[in-house]
């Protein structure tokens, strides 16, 4: 077996009750002592049972799944730990049906687990920097494909369809999120909440980049020419992503609401770059779980209407 992967067998007999998934999560997020989550105190703690904490400075309970995904979830850690394991190494990802039979709750909880997950994914503000390749794709589906009441009757091509930004840098990390069009103020303003002013962008030969090019050094590929990589100019990487994405959506969701788009969005970017299968299993575990840590949706937030991005198109 490859040295950097773990096996389900392996998992199973490491984590093989919520108990040892609890240790394990406190000695990642505590590695240098309990710290209350509350008021971030770390000397007067007073251990309790079954995982709880005392905080004797703000007087509050607390538990390793306050104040993270996990928080007021009925799902056993090593549970949790499987689901993240399973979003971490399946490529195209994984149902929440198929999920719910791997792990024995309802589909509708491991949708919502899932969901939680994907919330995760996008918890990482850092900026993209040196090289970075951008490119747009639509996502929706074709309208030939669609029943005659759904059917928008205003053309084919991008009619219908979501536009994403996708932006990827050499070290592989990916960033991507629907956008209300593609035009060169919203591209401008997308660019440069998620890449580095100053850093090298690659594109393609779209006009909507033009705005970019006071404050990055652009350089880009004419694909109506035939070019595709020009003296180490290319956008294939991040086109590389968007192959993934298709096969995802179409292959093992089927469909996704552009309501939840974004979620599956930070799932596949997430995937790409941390859940690479160069690095060890564990550390792109570990590396899923330090994003958990500070982040909390709830099953009202998820399903909420105002999730929709202001600019979506549906």
């Amino acid at each position: 077996m490859c040295k950097v992967t773990v096996s389900l067998l392996e998992l199973f007999r490491r984590f093989p009750d919520g108990e040892s998934a609890r240790v394990h999560f406190e000695n990642r997020r505590w590695a240098n002592g309990v710290v209350c989550p509350h008021c971030e105190e770390k000397e007067r703690i007073t251990k309790r049972k079954n995982g709880y904490y005392r905080c004797n400075a703000c007087k509050k309970d607390f538990t390793v799944r306050t104040g993270t995904i996990f928080e007021r979830s009925h799902v056993p850690l090593n549970k949790w730990y499987y689901a993240m394991y399973m979003l971490m190494t399946a490529r195209k990802g994984i149902s929440s049906m198929q999920l719910s039979k791997e792990i024995g709750v309802t589909q509708k909880t491991a949708w919502f687990m899932l969901g939680r997950l994907r919330e995760a994914c996008g918890n990482d503000p850092a900026l993209l920097s040196g090289i970075v390749e951008i490119d747009e794709v639509y996502i929706g589906g074709k309208e030939m494909n669609k029943h005659k009441s759904k059917k928008l009757n205003s053309g084919r091509g991008t009619i219908g369809k979501t536009p994403v930004l996708g932006m990827r840098d050499k070290s592989g990390k990916v960033k991507a999120l629907s956008v209300s069009g593609v035009d060169r103020k919203t591209l401008k303003e997308t660019v440069k909440e998620h890449v580095e002013v100053g850093s090298e962008i690659h594109t393609d030969e779209h006009s909507g980049y033009d705005l970019l090019e006071g404050e990055y050094k652009r350089s880009k590929v004419t694909h109506s020419k035939g070019e595709f990589s020009v003296n180490g100019v290319t956008t294939n990487g991040i086109e590389s992503v968007w192959a993934v994405l298709r096969r995802g959506l179409y292959g093992v969701y089927h469909s996704v609401s552009n309501k939840h788009l974004d979620l599956y969005l930070n799932e596949f970017a997430f995937r790409l770059h941390d859940g690479s299968v160069k690095k060890h299993t564990y550390d792109r575990l570990n590396s899923l779980y330090d994003n958990c840590v500070g982040v909390r949706v709830t099953y009202k937030e998820l399903t909420s209407e105002e999730r929709s991005h202001p600019g979506r198109v549906g």
